[in-house]
């Protein structure tokens, strides 16, 4: 067979493969799409801003970490402008040509609020956002599970309802999401799709941990969490990326934190209360059982 022939064979088996890749990559995403349209996930962080302005009760612990946080985000988002701008810029205009001007400011906003998260959640937020969202599960009357971390008092509003905490809160920032967040950064210099590729990343491992308390008060093991998380990735990853642009806001990202937690306990609360599509499948205990009886 001549050269000529065997290349064009050749060409013609990578081209082929590369479609099949790319239509099973496509029916994929169209699922996954599905799925996260089924479930409503994407809407709880917008219903968490909602519920978390109709309901003063869940201010208090927003207000008092307010001033130091928005200090704090204000501080991080101008160093970030002031000092790394232009130097992303230099790198990305080569790749995403006059785009850059756009996404290296999503960049840096992204960035900032890594790190804003990374400072805030780990020594100002913590017991805040765990008081916010037992409160938001216990306004919509899951108050058995909440019992399960926490002790609760009778009378008063959600939030003076909640007592002692009786099982340890929200696990903090790891250093494994800062690593991972760094070896996704080189997509940003792909044009436009990488930029958003790097934001669904970032809303996949946002989503991740959306749960924690929830899963944490329902007493599940690493391996029922991991579950339950593979079943539902795409609803979890609608959550985290609407959640991920929401507290990439400068200065608002502190609102947008209470806000997400506060949807992610409504929509734990309508799990818990089967009032979603996601709780027409069986729970990860369930399945152990299952398995355990065959």
């Amino acid at each position: 067979m001549p050269e000529s022939s065997r290349r064009g064979n050749l060409a013609g088996n990578v081209g082929a493969r590369a479609q099949e890749v790319a239509k099973e990559d496509y029916q994929k995403a169209k699922v996954l799409l599905s799925q996260a349209a089924k479930s409503g996930s994407f809407l709880y962080p917008l219903r968490g801003i909602a519920y978390f302005l109709m309901h003063k009760e869940l201010w208090r612990p927003f207000a008092s970490r307010l001033l130091p946080t928005l200090s704090l985000a204000a501080g991080v988002t101008t160093f970030m402008f002031f000092f790394t701008y232009l130097p992303q810029l230099a790198i990305l205009v080569f790749v995403n040509g006059p785009l850059a001007v756009f996404t290296t400011v999503l960049l840096i906003l992204s960035e900032s609020s890594t790190i804003i998260n990374l400072v805030s959640r780990n020594f100002m937020l913590q017991d805040a956002l765990l008081d916010t969202f037992d409160a938001t599960l216990v306004a919509k009357n899951a108050t058995e599970i909440v019992q399960e971390g926490r002790e609760l008092k009778s009378g008063g509003d959600p939030m003076a309802r909640l007592g002692k905490i009786i099982r340890s809160p929200f696990a903090k920032f790891s250093p494994t999401a800062i690593i991972r967040y760094a070896m996704y950064l080189p997509l940003n210099f792909i044009p436009v799709v990488g930029t958003v590729a790097f934001v669904l990343i970032q809303g996949r491992n946002r989503g991740k941990g959306v749960h924690g308390r929830y899963f944490q008060l329902k007493r599940w093991s690493p391996a029922e969490q991991k579950d339950w998380l593979d079943e539902h990735t795409a609803p979890y990853t609608s959550f985290g990326t609407v959640a991920t642009l929401l507290e990439m806001i400068p200065v608002a990202s502190i609102f947008f934190t209470f806000t997400n937690t506060v949807g992610a306990a409504l929509w734990a609360a309508d799990i818990e209360q089967r009032n979603t599509k996601m709780t027409e499948g069986t729970a990860p205990k369930l399945r152990s059982a299952a398995k355990k009886a065959e």
